[in-house]
């Protein structure tokens, strides 16, 4: 037997490692992913849970819904869309720059309104309407669907017209939440999933939170669409298979959103 067989003979579960990496090496690819800000945590920890599951890697960008469609529309090279909405990947499948039949609900969101202070307030709309604040945190109602919830939230209220001069808009809720962290503005509108990666990372939390209620907003469906770009990417297909995986489920699931039922055919 030739020396060289016979010293992996000696390792055989050594030699069997190195020919599955040699060969996920070869086999793996990497898919670009245009990521709604407020899912910034989640879906960092869904990406190296899908390397170590797969092989392929995943590269991330975050900003606002309404910003990554417009690029999208303008042939930014992104192959899946994790959406803070429905209607933009909606839109990105009516059009023809979505796979169709492919996008599904991954998320729903929950809003909540927090400020740094201890004790600023208990009573949510109560507090809002006594005007005790200088500046008001939303994220642009216009491109970030945070920022929709937060100006219907307002509404419902009978407060969005009187707030205005109060109001700071951020480009997307992640821009609105340092506003809020760093004090730049008093209380803000942030998405509850911010709320607790920040308790995740350092153990801090807001010193005033108030939930608010779900019938004060339309319902905050975050989908992903498989884009067309990605439409012959293994890395892009998989990508997709894995965000349906109980896996993938139970990671998006702590990072504090409820999950929708997957039928059998998104599955």
């Amino acid at each position: 037997m030739n020396q060289k067989l016979q010293g992996w003979s000696r390792y055989p579960s050594l030699a069997v490692l190195l020919l599955i990496a040699v060969v996920r090496s070869v086999s793996a690819d990497e898919v670009s992913v245009a990521v709604a800000a407020n899912f910034t945590e989640a879906a960092r920890e869904l990406a190296a849970r899908f390397e170590q599951a797969t092989g392929h890697r995943a590269r991330l960008s975050f900003g606002s819904t309404g910003q990554f469609y417009a690029q999208i529309s303008n042939g930014a090279p992104y192959q899946v869309f994790l959406a803070a909405d429905a209607e933009r990947p909606r839109k990105a499948e009516s059009t023809g720059r979505a796979v169709k039949g492919s996008r599904f609900t991954y998320a729903r969101g929950a809003l909540v309104l927090v400020s740094d202070h201890a004790g600023k307030f208990g009573d949510g709309p109560a507090f809002l309407e006594a005007g005790d604040y200088a500046r008001l945190a939303i994220a642009n109602p216009e491109t970030a669907p945070y920022g929709l919830a937060a100006r219907q939230a307002l509404e419902k209220l009978g407060l969005w017209r009187q707030l205005q001069p109060k109001i700071v808009r951020g480009n997307s809720i992640a821009q609105t939440y340092q506003f809020v962290a760093t004090g730049n503005a008093d209380i803000g509108f942030v998405a509850t999933s911010q709320v607790l990666a920040r308790e995740a990372k350092n153990g801090e939390t807001f010193g005033s939170s108030w939930l608010v209620p779900a019938k004060f907003y339309e319902p905050i469906e975050q989908q992903a669409v498989l884009l067309t770009r990605g439409a012959e990417s293994e890395a892009a297909n998989a990508y997709i298979a894995f965000l349906k995986s109980d896996d993938a489920r139970t990671i998006i699931a702590r990072h504090g959103y409820t999950l929708p039922k997957l039928d059998t055919a998104q599955r």
